[in-house]
């Protein structure tokens, strides 16, 4: 058995990005992508030196217990609510994302999900391919205009921003809600205003969500938050499952208290609520808001690089660029 290091790939991925690890390490890479139980887990992560993984991948104190070796896992995706960061810190473990590289791909689905709600895309198709359409009709699928209403953004980080800037061009107002204010100089930047997260949901014609899951935001938005929107609102999720309360979000969008929505994470996915799948004004996709080939690319580029640097390997040798809990290279 050769004496290099470790690195277990739980996805495929990019071969030719995955082979700049074999110069240094012993790679394995999994055949096929698919949810391993944390048995599984704990056993592909024994006797490895690193580890890719990906959000289907949750690991934990069990998942680590007996993986004496392992120094980082680097994860595919900028959210990282799959890895428990105080159980890889005290076990020494460096955790790291693929922050900034997704940030413009997933603005321009955000977009593409908004500008699909607001004139019935989805609906409009699903009733022509059931070969509905007899004779074109004035009133027929009437949707709703962007340019010049108000777009509110609740998280307001590097995703959010990017969201915001392509607002100037449909000559919208921008809203944002953070934990708490950027500064001036990029609001300007931004062309957007902080506003209490009340104000946001009063007064947010399209409110797209860009933040992280965590205890404190799951359900976020929820049945009291729903009432305090417009009727006339439309809710785009591209952060995370969990964050929106979807039985909630089905009865506000049954009821016509919501005009529309556009979701790209649920909780519990791939499952998603049945009542939002009886819905026709909602837009529905299967978390792919990062999905183009430029950006899972990077993505998986990003990974090696945290990959090589933790080991003093390539242009950041010693420096990973992406590390979450860098008090661990401290230690």
């Amino acid at each position: 058995m050769s004496d290099k290091p470790r690195v277990w790939v739980s996805r495929p991925t990019f071969p030719g990005i995955v082979a700049r690890l074999e110069p240094h390490f012993d790679v394995t890479v999994e055949p096929e992508e698919r949810k391993f139980s944390p048995a599984e887990l704990a056993m592909k992560l024994a006797g490895q030196d690193a580890a890719i993984v990906g959000l289907k991948d949750r690991i934990g104190a069990a998942e680590i217990a007996g993986a004496h070796r392992l120094r980082i896992v680097a994860n595919l995706g900028v959210g990282y609510d799959n890895l428990d960061l105080d159980a890889l810190s005290a076990a020494g473990i460096t955790a790291s994302n693929t922050a900034d590289v997704l940030n413009e791909s997933v603005a321009d689905y955000a977009w593409a999900l908004l500008l699909g709600a607001a004139r019935r895309m989805n609906a409009a198709e699903r009733w022509l391919r059931a070969g509905h359409w007899k004779a074109t009709e004035f009133k027929a699928w009437l949707g709703t205009d962007v340019r010049g209403r108000t777009l509110g953004i609740l998280g307001m980080g590097r995703i959010g921003q990017a969201i915001a800037h392509r607002a100037v061009g449909f000559g919208m107002p921008v809203l944002y809600h953070n934990r708490s204010p950027l500064p001036e100089a990029t609001e300007r930047a931004c062309n957007a205003s902080f506003v209490d997260k009340q104000q946001l949901l009063r007064e947010s014609d399209f409110l797209v969500l860009v933040l992280p899951l965590t205890p404190q935001t799951r359900h976020a938005i929820g049945a009291p938050e729903l009432a305090q929107m417009k009727p006339t609102a439309m809710l785009v999720n591209v952060a995370r499952g969990g964050i929106v309360d979807d039985k909630a979000l089905a009865v506000a969008l049954r009821e016509r208290r919501l005009a529309g929505a556009a979701l790209d994470v649920f909780e519990g996915e791939p499952a998603v609520h049945p009542a939002l799948l009886a819905l026709d004004n909602v837009v529905l996709s299967p978390h792919i808001a990062s999905a183009s080939h430029e950006t899972r690319r990077a993505m998986t580029a990003l990974a090696v690089d945290n990959v090589l640097a933790l080991f003093g390997h390539g242009p950041h040798a010693g420096r990973p660029p992406s590390i979450l809990n860098p008090n661990v290279l401290a230690q």
